[in-house]
């Protein structure tokens, strides 16, 4: 199982919408390094909800239900279907990560408009001790 993080806007679709819904294709991904990203992507991996704009934080989990395939609607895309799991007790901020600075070398702190990301083991250990309210990761 690998890590990944994910950011959305929270006006175009917010984690309580996802909550909502239960269930999403993740699309709309253009850069062509988040595209690989999203190729990379497997079943059962876990993906961290980011909250882009007004709050910069780490949200909610979800889990990727199936392998990337080609956006029927955006020839130059690709998309993964994913299903909530849960919302962090505590969101994670991006202020936060950036104070540690246990992650500068990491493309969320480094490439802030990359919409999507491998998530490196380390942060995620780093959030389970640093934050042991969120659980289910």
């Amino acid at each position: 199982m690998a890590y990944f993080l994910a950011k959305t806007d929270p006006e175009t679709y917010s984690i309580e919408q996802f909550e909502h819904d239960k269930k999403t294709v993740w699309d709309g991904v253009r850069n062509a390094a988040a595209l690989l990203v999203i190729r990379s992507m497997r079943p059962d991996d876990l993906v961290f909800i980011y909250h882009s704009l007004g709050q910069s934080a780490i949200v909610g989990l979800a889990r990727v239900t199936s392998d990337p395939r080609p956006d029927e609607y955006e020839p130059k895309s690709w998309v993964v279907d994913m299903e909530f799991v849960g919302r962090l007790a505590q969101p994670v901020t991006l202020r936060a990560v950036k104070e540690s600075h246990l992650f500068d070398d990491w493309s969320l702190v480094r490439q802030s408009r990359l919409s999507t990301m491998a998530m490196p083991d380390t942060f995620v250990a780093w959030m389970r001790e640093q934050y042991p309210q969120n659980k289910g990761f």
